[in-house]
This record gives C-alpha cells, sequence and structure tokens, in this order.
C-alpha cells in the first residue's frame, strides 16, 4: 500500500511465499506436534539463500537489503512460526555478529557455512538471573594462554540443541559492568560445552529451546568476537536487526490469522447465512486488516532505515512492541471468529494463539522495547 517495495523485492517475496507454502505449511501442524526440528527445511532455505540474507555474497550470502530480509521472514512465519523464528535468529543474532564485528578468519571459518545453510547458528545472552538486564549476567571467561576457559549456565536459547555454533556472551572483566562482556564463537562438540533441560513449551515447539552449560570449556582465542569488552555493544546491535525480525514474524503470522478468520467466517453458517456477511464479523476482520498493515508498515520503515545507514534502534522498537501486541490481538480475534472450533488443534488458529504469545516477550519484552522508545525521545 503505502511501502512501495521494488521489481526484486516482489520477486523475493513471490519465491519464498511459493516456497513457503509448497515446503512448509503443510507440515507446520504435524511439526507443532511432534516437535520435530526442520532440518531440511532449513537445508533447502540454505540452497535458496534465506539463511544468510544481509551477508554479502562473498561470504556465501544473498547480498540483499533488511527490507527484502523482512518481506522473505513474513512469508517463511505465515507458513510456520516455529521455522521462522530459527531463520531469524541465524540471520540476525548469529550471521549478524560475525559479519558486523567478526575477524577475517572468523568470517571465513564459521560465516561462510552459516550465510550458505550448512551449519545452523543460535546466540546465548539469557542466563537464570540475567533477562532484560544482561549486565547482571555471571557467566565468566578467563583468559589463559591462547585460550579463554568459559564457565557458566545460559537459559532459553533458540536451537540451541540443534545448532552447530553459538555466539555466547560472558564477562571477562566483571569491575566493568556491561563494558566487561565479551562474546565468543563456541562449536558444538567443544569440551566442557553441553545441553542442558530441554524446555516445554507453549508453542514454537518444533523450534527446541534449551539450557546450556559451560564448565572449564576452552575456547581459542581467536573465536573472540571483535575485542574484549565489545559483547554488550554486539548483543545491542544484534538485537536491533534481530527486533526488525521478530516484528517479520509477528506480520506473517497475523496474516495467517486474518486468512485462516477470512476462510472460516465465508463457509461457517449461521442464522441460514455464512457469518462473513454479519457487521459484528465484518468489521472484526477489517480492525485486524488494519492493524497487519500498520504493523507491516513501521516494519518496512524499520528495515529501510537500517537500509539506508541511519540510526533505526527505535524505530525497531517501535515496530517490535506494536507488531508483536498486534499479533496477539489478531490472534485472539481470529480465535474468536471460529468459536468453539478454534480453540481445537485441527484449526490451525489454535497453534498461531500459542505461538503468537512468546512474541511480546522474547529479543526484549514490551515493556524494554517501550523504554528503548522513551530513552530515544526523552533521554535517560
Amino acid at each position: 500500500m503505502g511501502f512501495q517495495l521494488t521489481e526484486e523485492q516482489k520477486m523475493i517475496r513471490a519465491m519464498v511465499r511459493d516456497f513457503a507454502r509448497e515446503e512448509i505449511l503443510p507440515t507446520a501442524a504435524e511439526r507443532d506436534r511432534t516437535k520435530a526440528f526442520p532440518a531440511g527445511i532449513l537445508s533447502k532455505m540454505g540452497g535458496l539463500g534465506l539463511m544468510g540474507m544481509n551477508v554479502p555474497p562473498e561470504y556465501n550470502g544473498a547480498g540483499v537489503d533488511t527490507v527484502s530480509y523482512s518481506v522473505a521472514l513474513q512469508e517463511i512465519a505465515y507458513a510456520c512460526a516455529s521455522t521462522a523464528v530459527i531463520m531469524s535468529v541465524h540471520n540476525s543474532v548469529a550471521c549478524g555478529p560475525i559479519y558486523l564485528f567478526g575477524s577475517d578468519y572468523l568470517k571465513e571459518t564459521y560465516l561462510k557455512p552459516l550465510a550458505a545453510g550448512k551449519k545452523i547458528g543460535s546466540f546465548a545472552l539469557t542466563e537464570p538471573d540475567a533477562g532484560s538486564d544482561p549486565a547482571s549476567q555471571k557467566c565468566r571467561a578467563v583468559k589463559n594462554r591462547s585460550n579463554y576457559v568459559l564457565n557458566g549456565t545460559k537459559i532459553f536459547i533458540t536451537t540451541g540443541k540443534n545448532s552447530d555454533l553459538t555466539v555466547v556472551t560472558a564477562y571477562t572483566t566483571k569491575e566493568r559492568k556491561h563494558r566487561g562482556i565479551s562474546a565468543f564463537i563456541v562449536e558444538k562438540g567443544t569440551p566442557g560445552f553441553s545441553v542442558g533441560k530441554e524446555e516445554e513449551k507453549m508453542g514454537l515447539r518444533s523450534s527446541d529451546t534449551v539450557e546450556l552449560l559451560f564448565e572449564d570449556c576452552r575456547i581459542p582465542e581467536e573465536n573472540l568476537v571483535g575485542r574484549e569488552g565489545d559483547g554488550f555493544i554486539i548483543a545491542m546491535a544484534s538485537l536491533d536487526g534481530g527486533r526488525i525480525g521478530i516484528a517479520s514474524q509477528s506480520v506473517g503470522l497475523a496474516q495467517a490469522c486474518i486468512d485462516a478468520a477470512i476462510s472460516y467466517a465465508r463457509e461457517r453458517v449461521q442464522f441460514g447465512k455464512p457469518i462473513a456477511q454479519f457487521q459484528g464479523i465484518r468489521w472484526m476482520i477489517a480492525d485486524m486488516a488494519t492493524q497487519v498493515e500498520a504493523a507491516r508498515l513501521l516494519t518496512f520503515q524499520a528495515a529501510a532505515m537500517r537500509d539506508r545507514g541511519e540510526n533505526f534502534t527505535a524505530a525497531a522498537s517501535m515496530a517490535k512492541v506494536f507488531a508483536s501486541e498486534m499479533a496477539n490481538q489478531v490472534a485472539y480475534t481470529a480465535l474468536q471468529i471460529h468459536g468453539g472450533y478454534g480453540y481445537m488443534s485441527e484449526f490451525p488458529v489454535e497453534r498461531y494463539y500459542r505461538d503468537a504469545r512468546v512474541l511480546t516477550l522474547y529479543e526484549g519484552t514490551s515493556e524494554i522495547q517501550r523504554e528503548v522508545i522513551a530513552k530515544h525521545l526523552i533521554g535517560r
């Protein structure tokens, strides 16, 4: 509508839409039931360039802009929110930190296979006592000759079990507070690195969320991302991009809710006519569509600001808080339109409703987004 996609962006949307609806959508409900990780799908997505979208071609990426990435992620989320969050985390907070801050060695060794979809990445910041306040984390990395020895626990790590490598934050100089946090790449199979508890979740059930344990885990010094003390900056820069990803996921999921609600309302007959002919239902759908369109435009605005090299931190937070809360409201309304059938798992809105709930929590809660926006507007 108000935001004009380029011909290339429209082509990417069409390509990803066809792929998502043919390859991902038909088995989404089954994966939700079985909690099966979509490894085969992710491999195909790698072949289409979807696992390193903002990474330049010299590192095996697609080298497209952030708006194209948002468009693609919306289409994946429409088909399966679990697959979308794996794609979002992989692109924004696994590929992102290595591309933006990593050495040539790290880009050659890790970014290339990540961007090609040959390896899957994750990002480990959250700890039992450090969620919205990353400076209160307890993970420590102590320099020992040519290694760092990492100790600590991370929780709620998306793809932590199924990823090949994880970008991990830890204190290298505790007394410097957030300026003493550093970031490291830790490969699966590194001695002292193990997967702990796997969480039982309300939604996004085919995306694993786990605890990661580090016990005297030795990391080569060349696996330090950026310099010592850059970890907080790396995390914040990566999360800004990640918030565009979650906003895009919210828009895609909400669009699926609208389409399901319209389809059901056209078929469901009560009092002698389809419920789509009742004004109450029609206005509900009109409001849903307006909310989704507003969220889509906010998301594209943040993505376009990033592409122009502008400061997009507040715009990303605005898109994330609005789109995630919108998706929850739209999922609620779509289920309401389905009546009792919406509460049954044979209808996809039941899954959409569960999948939507976490959108206001991860990659920064709604409350944190509002703090980011207020700080931008008012100052400290």
